[in-house]
């Protein structure tokens, strides 16, 4: 789905196996609306990001308004608001990992990936890099997270290899 989408082309993800999985989620907390995180990772999960339909299909599930879960969605970093590539790759670049190169690290992510810019997916839709405060590894700099993969210790060098073994 691209960037510019429509009602239309929307499908539910709250059906078959996703819809189980949310059913038993919500079996698990007091209220519904306990499950909002957990139904915006769904929609994530299966989406690639979190389309304004999304958000109303996990409103509509929890009982929940649609300018609530927007309001979730727009707070927490980790839910992508807009399409990104296969590979998610966030560097870490607060003063610490700057100390130790993080920006050499971005600039290698950005040219082996041809994203050219942070926030932008590459031409082939395989990558988006971004920056990202903390990853919580000041220990292991440079840290990058690639999905829900943990790369410690990141340098510019080891970049390609990194993206060589990216499937």
């Amino acid at each position: 789905m691209s960037a510019t989408h429509d009602q239309a082309e929307y499908t539910s993800v709250f059906t078959g196996a996703a819809r189980t999985e949310l059913d038993t989620i919500m079996s698990r907390y007091p209220t519904k609306m306990a499950a909002l995180l957990p139904a915006l990772w769904i929609v994530q999960r299966e989406r690639g990001w979190v389309p304004p339909e999304g958000m109303a299909e996990v409103a509509e599930a929890l009982d929940l308004t649609p300018a609530y879960v927007k309001g979730v969605v727009t707070f927490y970093t980790m839910y992508h608001q807009h399409p990104v590539g296969k590979h998610f790759i966030q560097v870490c670049t607060t003063s610490p990992c700057n100390v130790c190169g993080a920006e050499g690290v971005v600039d290698a992510f950005l040219k082996h990936t041809g994203c050219e810019e942070l926030g932008v997916t590459s031409a082939d839709g395989r990558y988006t890099v971004i920056e990202v405060e903390c990853l919580g590894a000041c220990g292991f700099a440079t840290p990058v997270m690639i999905n829900e993969e943990f790369v410690e210790s990141v340098t510019p060098d080891r970049v390609p290899e990194i993206l060589s073994s990216l499937k």
